[in-house]
């Protein structure tokens, strides 16, 4: 009885997967011509099939099904590749080199301990027109003050920046985080 009952089960589709493994291996090395990559390409292809195994009709061939996976995945991996620039030496790796955000929240640490030691309007001043984007005149209004009070106010709260961090004539504040650099952007005359 329990012999009729296991051929009356159909089997579970996916249990067949281990028996087309050769073969996709097999087709994976004639296409890659690696064997490292065959390997990485079967496995890709059986965690699509498995991932997307409600998408397999009982029924229909799943050994084809299978090399249609892998097929595709291996032209699309092409495609990719295609769009890839090859860097043997490096040199375009060298050249696409990038600041760690944590320099920004750094530099951002240190600039807000430096604007706490500047008095309230220059304060007030270079965080409206610097870090805020505001016009000059929208600042003015802002504080209540002429324009040219609120350029004076920026300009001698820069200058004092620039003292309390060190920064040398003309040295621009080295920084990945934007409100830092908005802040410290400063006219040529301040420096």
């Amino acid at each position: 009885m329990t012999t009729q009952t296991k051929a009356q089960t159909p089997a579970d589709p996916r249990d067949e997967i281990v028996t087309y493994l050769p073969a996709l291996r097999a087709f994976a090395r004639g296409l890659t011509g690696n064997v490292t990559s065959a390997d990485d390409l079967v496995q890709d292809t059986v965690l699509k099939a498995w991932s997307k195994f409600d998408q397999f009709h009982e029924g229909t061939n799943l050994r084809a099904w299978l090399f249609t996976i892998l097929r595709n995945t291996f032209l699309s991996q092409q495609r990719k590749r295609a769009k890839e620039v090859a860097d043997s030496s490096g040199s375009f790796a060298a050249k696409l080199a990038s600041k760690p955000d944590h320099d920004g929240r750094l530099a951002l640490q240190e600039l807000n301990e430096a604007l706490k030691t500047l008095p309230v309007e220059q304060r007030e001043a270079l965080l409206l027109v610097g870090a805020l984007g505001f016009s000059i005149e929208e600042a003015a209004e802002t504080c209540g003050c002429a324009p040219g009070t609120i350029k004076s106010r920026a300009n001698r709260g820069r200058k004092a920046l620039a003292e309390i961090l060190h920064l040398e004539k003309g040295e621009q504040l080295d920084s990945t985080d934007s409100s830092v650099t908005a802040v410290m952007a400063a006219s040529p005359t301040i420096f």
